[in-house]
């Protein structure tokens, strides 16, 4: 970012890391980075090197898969102000009425109702369940976690790991 930050004493609150975000989204020389950005709770840039093939294209089918089955709304990579930084979940989706109570660009106050993080071979699955933990604790019903070498998925709730996803959507078509 070109502006300069003291050092911090605390984790930053949700609106400090949006109006960091918002700064980091409308400076110029984050146009051309390649890969997905996030921001810690402390406001440090995370750069996540471009997705594969596989990953995209299971993106993309479950984004579809969402929408066919529950109606509503998917995003890719939209922003979510959590208590571990802004995150960006590969997949959300979203009923009118969430998109109705957030009118914000980025990154959203709130996390979506379903939000899913696609594993690659380089990521870290404690980080990972970190993520879907802060996703659930930012609002979202549910995180979803694919493991697509494994072909699983885990979901999580308020109440932690769950053995099943409380909507209509049977995880197992996300690997057909």
């Amino acid at each position: 970012m070109s502006a300069v930050h003291e050092a911090l004493e605390a984790p930053l609150d949700r609106e400090q890391l949006a109006r960091r975000w918002q700064a980091m989204c409308a400076d110029p020389s984050f146009a051309d980075v390649p890969g997905k950005i996030e921001l810690t709770e402390w406001g440090e840039i995370l750069v996540m090197s471009p997705v594969g093939k596989t990953h995209a294209l299971l993106a993309t089918h479950l984004s579809r898969l969402l929408v066919d089955v529950l109606g509503g709304r998917t995003m890719v990579e939209v922003g979510v102000a959590t208590d571990i930084g802004v995150r960006a979940p590969d997949v959300a989706w979203c009923s009118d009425a969430f998109l109705a109570a957030h009118p914000e660009e980025a990154p959203l106050s709130g996390a979506p109702e379903l939000c899913i993080e696609i594993a690659s071979p380089s990521d870290a699955l404690p980080k990972l369940r970190e993520k879907a933990a802060a996703y659930v604790n930012a609002g979202a019903t549910e995180a979803w976690l694919v493991l697509p070498q494994s072909k699983q998925v885990e979901i999580y709730g308020r109440d932690g790991r769950r053995a099943a996803t409380s909507f209509a959507v049977d995880p197992a078509d996300l690997f057909k």
